[in-house]
């Protein structure tokens, strides 16, 4: 018979694993990232700059999510690194609009060995691998809908 405190067990939840692989995971990107003098949340800031090259503050936000009390540091931080520009847009100031620069747009030769590199610290088969991506997926999904 359950126990009226089970819920309460550590090793009933599903928060704590995923909560000790994200510490475990981005301690393993950190000796790989500081070589690129880039935090993880620099990196995948980053990475969304890469792809996008130019996006407003707000979509940058929810991309990542992360709020802007964060956000606005780490975008200054990248700004003064020479690897971002952030700029009022014309149409509407009241949209910050945040480019790449050739510099950041540069180092992203230098960062194309880190997922490569951080495969090799996961033993986990394609299979898994994207199913675990899916099911991730699907709970951000999950949460942005129910703000």
């Amino acid at each position: 018979m359950p126990g009226e405190y089970d819920g309460l067990l550590l090793s009933n939840q599903l928060c704590f694993p995923l909560y000790a692989c994200s510490k475990e995971i981005v301690r393993r990107y950190k000796p790989m990232l500081d070589e690129l003098d880039l935090t993880y949340t620099q990196y995948i800031t980053m990475m969304v700059m890469w792809e996008k090259e130019t996006v407003n503050v707000k979509e940058l936000g929810e991309r990542l999510f992360l709020d802007s009390g964060t956000l606005t540091p780490l975008l200054k931080k990248l700004e003064t690194k020479g690897y971002i520009s952030r700029e009022r847009s014309e149409e509407d100031e009241r949209n910050l609009i945040v480019r790449i620069t050739r510099k950041g747009m540069a180092l992203r030769d230098w960062a194309k060995s880190v997922p490569v590199k951080m495969a090799s610290c996961v033993s986990l088969s394609a299979d898994d691998a994207a199913t675990l991506k899916r099911i991730l997926d699907s709970l951000l999904r999950q949460f942005s809908a129910g703000e």
